[in-house]
């Protein structure tokens, strides 16, 4: 009977073991900032079968005109780009483009067809604005199709689908027409005097399944590792800029007590591919779902952070802020926190 015991008690201890995964997140129901969130979704989270298993599509985001339905936007984040300054980003970090044909007053999409099999259209469905941002400027507009397009300042608003992660912009510039939008709606501005642009294929004047100038292969590891004077290694992302953590959140369960205004201090670390890091831990290198619908990077299950107050790579304006605030180590550790 001991015997029979000790095995049962071995069995219940292995199938509570196996409903554990990641970052203190039960399989089947996810941490969402402490709240277990069990089968809802946030507010705009896209529908679960539009994405693969790692929550990403599939090969960057299929047909959302002739052939498919238009994917929801949910919460749009301001991210910063090397190229070219801020661009709106949807809740999973893909870029949003405006069409040069289109128009903003009145608001009229005119990507129809095939063009709309290579620029997918995105439903107003869910969707908020970024950080800082004025609602007022997201709208919607009726296609020629009866189906609803978000718009930003009257723009209507697109994916590429050659964007196949988070933080490609490879949309940019294509036929002279397409541009990634800015916050208000207006076209990204380059960071140096237009570089994306000049890169760009010509072919095509309504971009139709033509490919980009892609930026990737000149640009630094999404997350990578910077040797700072004073702190020694820390991570920083592909503008060089140096990557927080915030005390009061947790990594076990995953939370987060960066909120509301908190955000447009310290903007989340969208999400970056695992091949797109040099010289961090992949250790808890996991994709953190907020309770607002943002998608945010981790190591070792930590939120990682920018600072809005660091205007250059380099600046570490943000170390010890509040007692709170600290760079973060190749491991995802506290760098010169007090112990």
């Amino acid at each position: 009977m001991k015997t029979w015991g000790n095995a049962a008690l071995a069995l219940t201890a292995a199938a509570v073991l196996a409903l554990t995964t990641a970052c203190g997140q039960e399989k089947g129901e996810s941490s969402l900032g402490g709240q277990p969130a069990g089968a809802a979704k946030p507010a705009g989270a896209p529908a679960e079968n539009a994405y693969g298993s790692d929550g990403y599509p599939s090969g960057g985001y299929g047909s959302g005109g002739a052939g498919g339905a238009a994917e929801p936007a949910g919460q749009l984040v301001a991210a910063d780009t090397k190229t070219l300054g801020k661009v709106v980003t949807d809740s999973k970090g893909f870029t949003l483009y405006r069409f040069d044909k289109d128009s903003a007053d009145p608001p009229r999409a005119t990507c129809e067809g095939t063009c709309a099999d290579a620029w997918p259209v995105v439903s107003p469905s869910g969707a908020k604005p970024p950080a800082g941002v004025d609602p007022a400027l997201l709208g919607e507009v009726t296609r020629a199709d009866g189906s609803k397009q978000l718009t930003l300042d009257g723009w209507p608003m697109y994916r590429y689908a050659k964007d196949t992660k988070p933080g490609d912009i490879n949309g940019q510039g294509v036929g002279g027409t397409w541009f990634a939008a800015a916050p208000d709606g207006k076209k990204a501005a380059p960071a140096s005097g237009g570089a994306a642009e000049e890169g760009a294929e010509e072919e095509g004047a309504e971009g139709e399944g033509a490919g980009g100038g892609d930026d990737s292969t000149e640009e630094a590891a999404g997350l990578s590792v910077r040797k700072d004077p004073e702190l020694g290694d820390i991570v920083v992302d592909s503008r060089g800029m140096t990557v927080y953590r915030f005390k009061k959140d947790s990594a076990w369960p995953m939370k987060t007590a960066c909120v509301g205004p908190c955000l447009e201090k310290w903007p989340v670390v969208a999400p970056v591919d695992k091949n797109d890091t040099e010289g961090i831990s992949t250790k808890g290198y996991v994709t953190f779902s907020r309770p607002d619908g943002i998608k945010q990077q981790t190591i070792d299950c930590w939120p990682l952070y920018t600072f809005a107050g660091d205007k250059a790579p380099g600046d570490t304006n943000g170390q010890g802020v509040g007692g709170t605030w600290y760079a973060v180590s190749p491991e995802g550790k506290l760098v010169g926190a007090p112990k």
